[in-house]
């Protein structure tokens, strides 16, 4: 058995994929991960721009919709939606196997619209309705216009990946927006699931610039440990939300758990274990989406064991230690969230200005 399988059999995580190309879908190799226990894949702007810039595989399409008068974002959007879908039918069966825990393959709106609320959640509908599959996610960015997206979109029905979240005050605020979405529909809730995206390593990789800037001996031993302690205290407060009278009284009404995502795990410093943000989040209920290399380091000597809810009071202390030592973990979050949306942002902005250079060249 393969320790991706056994993270899921045993470990009762669903492991994910973070990448997605045409050429894994054309010749075999998505399917290949799903085979090896990949249960899901997610995709952001930066990961297409990847894709869309390294090789030919979309060329001819590119040719074609620029020939029939497509602008460049029409453009973008098709060779997304096409990829989107493929990868939607390689997870199909993942999705039917599992009764809809698994399966899912998500696609971001665009990220100009991430502090606009009313835009986001046409975007979102407009995708949902352009990709019809059940086992789609489209990911919504945890800023407050975003987080009151979630809240609309879900009482509309839409099944949403929620994205970019750092910190415990935001997470808990993307928990509302699910929870009081799904209170405002009526009847059946079986239909609609979500999960909630909490990014690790980009946390570890911003505090510990503060701490070592910092230099004491108190603040250096607090290296390494931020990420993966609120993480864990994030899986607390789901374990906490989604239980008690409220929460029964929609999984009566066939409610889905909005399942913590842990995104970012590959290690940004090479100090650090290349399993540290997988070994050390397993537990019941979660997604872990992982690029093809911590895959692979985790299938190579990964350890499969429950650790998302052990030592929590240490994981408890170190967080809180940060203010003892002069680390405002609120301003982090706030940080890291600006870099997030604007390095999508980025990467759209820079992926259209190339497929329109190369659109030119195609069809000259």
């Amino acid at each position: 058995m393969s320790r991706l399988i056994e993270l899921h059999e045993v470990g009762r995580q669903s492991p994910w994929l973070d990448n997605l190309k045409r050429s894994w879908i054309t010749g075999g190799e998505l399917a290949r991960w799903v085979e090896r226990g990949c249960r899901g894949i997610t995709s952001n702007p930066t990961i297409f721009q990847k894709a869309m810039t390294s090789g030919d595989a979309y060329d001819r399409d590119l040719a074609e919709l620029t020939s029939g008068g497509a602008g460049t974002e029409e453009s973008y959007w098709h060779l997304v939606t096409s990829d989107i879908s493929a990868a939607l039918s390689v997870l199909r069966p993942t999705y039917d196997a599992s009764a809809g825990t698994d399966g899912y393959v998500s696609v971001e709106v665009a990220p100009e619209l991430a502090h606009d609320a009313a835009a986001t959640a046409e975007a979102a509908r407009e995708l949902h309705g352009r990709i019809d599959a059940p086992n789609l996610y489209v990911k919504v960015p945890a800023t407050a216009a975003g987080v009151d997206a979630v809240r609309t979109l879900t009482a509309d029905g839409r099944s949403i990946n929620v994205t970019l979240i750092f910190s415990l005050p935001r997470y808990e605020e993307v928990i509302e927006a699910y929870l009081s979405g799904l209170e405002s529909r009526s009847g059946d809730l079986s239909d609609i699931s979500g999960v909630a995206s909490f990014f690790v390593s980009r946390v570890d990789t911003e505090v510990d610039r503060r701490l070592e800037a910092a230099g004491t001996a108190a603040a250096l031993a607090l290296r390494g440990r931020i990420a993966v302690a609120q993480a864990k205290l994030a899986y607390d407060i789901f374990r906490r939300r989604f239980s008690g009278p409220r929460w029964e009284a929609l999984a009566a009404r066939g409610a889905r758990l909005q399942r913590p995502l842990w995104a970012s795990t590959s290690t940004k410093n090479p100090a650090y274990p290349d399993t540290l943000y997988v070994d050390n989040l397993i537990g019941s209920d979660t997604v872990n989406t992982l690029p093809e290399a911590t895959l692979e380091a985790f299938e190579d000597h990964g350890t499969v064991t429950r650790t998302i809810d052990a030592d929590l009071d240490e994981a408890a202390g170190a967080v809180d230690g940060l203010a003892v030592v002069g680390v405002d973990l609120a301003e982090v979050a706030e940080v890291l969230e600006a870099e997030g949306v604007a390095a999508f942002a980025k990467s759209f902005d820079e992926l259209l200005e190339t497929l329109a250079g190369r659109a030119t060249e195609l069809t000259a």
